[in-house]
């Protein structure tokens, strides 16, 4: 085995699977022909760098360009020093030019410049000294805020007019988002408090998702290297569980054939992919645990606290939707509107949201399982009204989205009755109005409905009965769980209100309704 799948930093292609750069961005070599300066935008480890830097090194090989991808991120240490931002991003361009180009290629000596000038000056003089047209890809531009992205966006835009001779031939920044929802404050309300920072820019592109081909293209490659093989049906279920996010269709392969199955002869199966999948979810990988980050943003909360409790969005404003698109949490169905990006974020964000919880629970005794290890419904269902009536309250505080604080503290428990031998499937979407629930343990399945009762609405029993009814039918199951948060305002504490009751649908399954 000579190649790898990578899932830290940029592919190298001596060593890892990849795509061909030209292919995943065709538009990118005609743009630099025209001196564009343009926009390229996709969500984090989407392969953004991977493609760009390969891209550049491939125009610098034709012997047409200097091409050379550099990073503002060093700079982002020192968003409200703009000149200690420059100093601190020049020095890094001076290592990363002269590791990317051939000597004859590097960069002249920075200029002297006052603060706020310097990478206008930079620019400047790299591109009259250059023997060839200057190319420059500047990667993590949306790493910078405040004074010091507004500065060297300002410089950008005055040196444009000067191009090709006394600046860049063609310039990309590259970041997670458009530039039109670049921010002066990570997680504020506040826009970029200036008329068009970068009205320069002929396109923005982004970096799609690959398609199934692309995924059997990359696992074809494993094959090629090792002769282990992929089922065809494999590249299908690892297609849709990641509905070819990069790094997830990457880290999914490389789990499975380095942990689960290293003996080359062993064919990778769909149920090999989905342990893979847990494998994920348990270790919480660098990238899912930036997810965590991400939820608690107010912009990023306000929609998708709405779709895990099945509410509609309400007025949320189109840029704030942009970018939770363009941060790679949601997109856009076709036929389903609005909806989490893949399934396995489907399964990641609520986990990640009910951890607090988790980790806030007390000792649980199992006594709901008999001897034989199996789960016994009516000792489970006084185990959760026990633990309800006596830790809910406190509970609920541990959320950070209020909204579904009930949502996430039952999902902590039903985590502690899965304890590693079961698994909890979870159905939810904007407009339905409920989360369901599906606990697996062996042998046993329990399917529940969660409702909450809100302020001048209806009892929500109406529409729960027949709504878990189809879900229920849906498992085959003839029992259920309807469980109806009571969040109205002047309700008695949860000690007091909690409590149960029986009811049958209209197909004669019966269910326990639990009202908390």
């Amino acid at each position: 085995m000579t190649h790898w799948f990578n899932i830290a930093g940029p592919c190298q292609p001596d060593i890892h699977y990849m795509l061909p750069a030209a292919a995943r961005l065709p538009e990118v070599a005609a743009l630099v022909a025209e001196r564009s300066y343009f926009v390229l935008h996709a969500p984090r480890q989407s392969g953004k760098t991977t493609a760009m830097l390969a891209l550049a090194q491939a125009l610098t090989a034709a012997e047409t360009y200097t091409a050379v991808l550099l990073t503002m991120e060093v700079g982002a240490a020192f968003n409200d020093d703009p000149g200690a931002a420059e100093r601190a991003i020049l020095d890094d361009w001076h290592d990363a030019a002269t590791w990317q180009l051939p000597v004859a290629l590097y960069p002249p000596p920075w200029p002297d410049a006052e603060p706020g000038a310097r990478i206008g000056s930079a620019l400047r003089a790299w591109a009259a000294a250059s023997a060839r047209p200057l190319v420059v890809f500047l990667d993590e531009i949306d790493a910078l805020q405040d004074a010091a992205l507004i500065s060297v966006l300002r410089q950008i835009r005055s040196g444009h007019s000067r191009r090709p001779t006394a600046f860049p031939w063609s310039l990309a920044l590259i970041g997670l988002r458009d530039v039109r929802d670049y921010k002066v404050a990570a997680g504020g309300s506040d826009r970029l408090n200036t008329a068009s920072p970068f009205n320069i820019k002929t396109r923005s592109l982004t970096l799609d998702t690959f398609d199934q081909a692309d995924v059997a293209a990359l696992y074809g490659q494993h094959t090629a290297d090792t002769g282990q093989i992929f089922a065809p049906e494999t590249i299908a279920h690892a297609f849709a569980l990641t509905q070819g996010q990069p790094w997830l269709v990457n880290a999914l392969a490389k789990v499975a054939v380095e942990k689960l199955a290293p003996d080359r002869t062993q064919v990778i199966t769909p149920a090999l992919i989905d342990q893979a999948k847990e494998v994920l979810i348990v270790r919480q990988d660098t990238h899912l645990d930036s997810l965590a980050e991400r939820l608690r943003e107010p912009r990023v909360r306000a929609i998708i606290e709405p779709m895990l409790s099945g509410q509609s969005l309400g007025d949320i404003p189109p840029d704030d939707l942009r970018f939770v698109q363009d941060l790679g949490l949601v997109r856009l169905d076709p036929t389903d509107g609005l909806v989490v990006a893949n399934p396995i974020y489907h399964e990641v964000l609520p986990r990640i949201l009910a951890s607090t919880a988790i980790a806030s629970l007390p000792k649980i005794s199992p006594n709901w399982l008999t001897p034989e290890g199996r789960i016994a419904a009516p000792l489970l269902l006084d185990a959760f009204l026990a633990f309800w009536r006596q830790h809910g309250e406190p509970l609920l505080g541990t959320s950070p989205y209020a909204e579904i604080a009930p949502h996430l503290v039952l999902m902590a428990f039903l985590h502690r009755v899965a304890n590693g031998g079961g698994t909890i499937d979870r159905e939810y979407a904007i407009g339905r109005d409920r989360m369901d629930l599906c606990l697996r343990h062996g042998a046993d399945v329990f399917g529940m409905e969660v409702k909450v009762w809100r302020d001048r609405r209806p009892d929500p029993i109406t529409d729960g009965l027949p709504q878990l009814e189809s879900y229920l039918a849906r498992l085959d199951l003839t029992t259920g769980w309807l469980i109806i948060f009571d969040q109205r305002s002047g309700q008695p504490p949860i000690a007091e209100r909690t409590r149960t009751e029986g009811a049958v649908t209209a197909s004669g399954r019966i269910i326990t309704v639990i009202r908390a």
